[in-house]
């Protein structure tokens, strides 16, 4: 599985973010452990209390564990990796916090310790971490025979659609697919041999070239928004003005921008807000069959937990019933039997354990069969999304065309007229 982690602060955040219940379709809180609390938000607290007596102010360390879409993961798996990360990174016994999400299909989770030893009130240092992470990754994918991503055999076959935090942040601001936006800028740089040729790629999907405040060159989509292409097409500056010319000669940000909004009629904005209000009304029936999907598998989760818990209450009653009190029990210490008996009630709620968490990973199996089904079809709406929305950016860009085509016109009448 992929392992990612980083130092951070901010546990009131992180609590946040692990108890988000409006991204995530489900949310299990698995273990808190070597906290005085029970409550995530309490335990975090903990961790920033226990910080305070130190130097230290990235005081937690979160590592995300994400396991093949296709594979199956149970949650041994996921432990066995923990045991491993502790091991490597001499975070045993250090306080921690375990939570599950699912989404779209798909689970994963998160794993947060506190890096202050309780003992000495210092940091425990994690030198390599990242290497060590990738490391447990590459093993854990051999010990399970999944297929390796191409990433680890060979960084040359590393995704080249991936993107930074901020990226993704951008991206989600202009409401689009930072993946299709990468690709888009990578392809126009690829395919294009100099300015015009770049100008006229990016015109294609309604981007306009301008120069940048402090980035030399960028990329202006009809809202206005502003993208890096030293960023998104992962080009080096050098690399940009070898083919661009220098920056200088472009017109600025602002004056891109009055230009478009010049360009935007009424006409134009309502035909974008009628499209999206289309888009939002084809989504809507998929996003109730998520809702009532999401809303059955937590009811079925819930029931199972109060079956198990009424089960393993008559279980236990049970076994305490086997234990013999008083003189009898005096007398099945002095034989021998009352060890007996205390084994077989030990080995059966080993057994017993064993089979709830087998019952709750085989229900969680299922719904994630279930939900994936739902999310073939909430993809290929997705897609239909971003096709319908890249469509419109072309027609922006003949719009804009058609516009510069007018005023040249115009300006060629003009002067005609004059010399007259």
């Amino acid at each position: 599985m992929i392992l990612e982690g980083n130092q951070r602060a901010g546990a009131a955040k992180m609590a946040r973010h692990l108890m988000n219940l409006e991204e995530n379709d489900h949310v299990e809180i698995y273990e808190i452990s070597g906290f005085l609390s029970t409550d995530i938000h309490e335990a975090f607290h903990e961790m920033e209390a226990s910080a305070r007596g130190t130097r230290c102010s990235q005081f937690m360390f979160s590592v995300s564990l994400n396991p093949p879409h296709k594979e199956n993961a149970p949650i041994e798996y996921f432990e066995q990796a923990l045991d491993d990360i502790e091991q490597r990174l001499g975070l045993e016994n250090q306080p921690r916090i375990f939570v599950f999400h699912e989404k779209e299909g798909r689970r994963h989770a998160h794993c947060v310790w506190s890096r202050i030893d309780a003992d000495s009130m210092t940091a425990i240092n994690l030198p390599f971490y990242k290497q060590k992470l990738n490391d447990i990754s590459k093993e854990t994918y051999l010990k399970y025979d999944w297929d390796i991503p191409k990433g680890f055999l060979d960084k040359a076959y590393a995704n080249p659609l991936n993107f930074t935090r901020q990226e993704w942040e951008q991206a989600k601001r202009a409401q689009e697919d930072p993946r299709l936006l990468k690709a888009l800028f990578k392809n126009a740089w690829e395919t294009s041999d100099n300015q015009a040729a770049y100008k006229n790629a990016l015109r294609e999907h309604g981007f306009w070239l301008a120069r940048g405040d402090r980035r030399g060159y960028v990329a202006i989509d009809y809202k206005g928004e502003i993208y890096s292409l030293s960023r998104w097409s992962e080009v080096k500056t050098k690399e940009l003005k070898q083919k661009l010319g220098n920056p200088k000669d472009l017109p600025s940000i602002e004056e891109v921008q009055d230009q478009i909004a010049q360009k935007m009629t009424p006409q134009i904005e309502r035909y974008i807000a009628d499209t999206k209000r289309k888009i939002e009304k084809n989504r809507h029936p998929l996003q109730q069959a998520i809702k009532s999907l999401k809303e059955r598998h937590r009811n079925e989760r819930q029931e199972l937990n109060a079956q198990q818990t009424e089960r393993w209450t008559q279980e236990e009653k049970q076994r305490y019933d086997r234990l013999p009190r008083g003189v009898a029990e005096l007398w099945h210490r002095i034989t021998g039997k009352y060890q007996k008996v205390r084994r077989l009630n030990e080995l059966e709620t080993i057994r017993c354990e064993r089979r709830d968490r087998n019952e709750k990973q085989a229900l969680i199996e299922n719904q994630l069969e279930q939900r994936n089904k739902l999310q073939t079809h909430v993809q290929a709406k997705r897609e239909n999304h971003h096709d319908r929305l890249r469509e419109l950016r072309q027609d922006i860009s003949l719009y804009r065309d058609m516009q510069d085509f007018t005023d040249r016109t115009q300006k060629h009448q003009q002067g005609y007229l004059q010399q007259i």
